[in-house]
């Protein structure tokens, strides 16, 4: 069973992932989170969170070889597990639910 409820931070996190169809290396999320999201965060705090999440059954990763781009230091590639997609959907629909009934308040963006 995912977790019943996922902060905003984590569902975008799961969202930058999942538009990465190979998987998503920390630099990537960091660039979807930013562009798309508006949402500027440092790389600790991206890898604290994608710790949490997979401690929490949400992302998994594997190691990859150094490249030169990145001084050979090896790196993660991340993606999203069954139960994270399960969870993010869960979340979305429980924002779809509390917002029906507000359009006249909210606009188009309730809907």
């Amino acid at each position: 069973m995912p977790p019943r409820f996922l902060g905003e931070f984590e569902q975008m996190v799961l969202m930058a992932i999942l538009r990465q169809k190979e998987g998503a290396r920390a630099v990537s999320i960091l660039r979807e989170l930013d562009t798309r999201a508006g949402r500027s965060v440092s790389r600790g705090t991206l890898y604290k969170t994608l710790e949490r999440m997979e401690a929490k059954g949400l992302v998994e990763w594997e190691a990859e070889d150094g490249t030169p781009e990145r001084g050979d230091r090896p790196g993660r590639r991340f993606s999203v597990t069954g139960r994270g997609i399960s969870a993010l959907q869960e979340s979305r629909e429980a924002y779809r639910r509390l917002g029906e009934g507000l359009e006249g308040v909210l606009g188009e963006a309730g809907s």
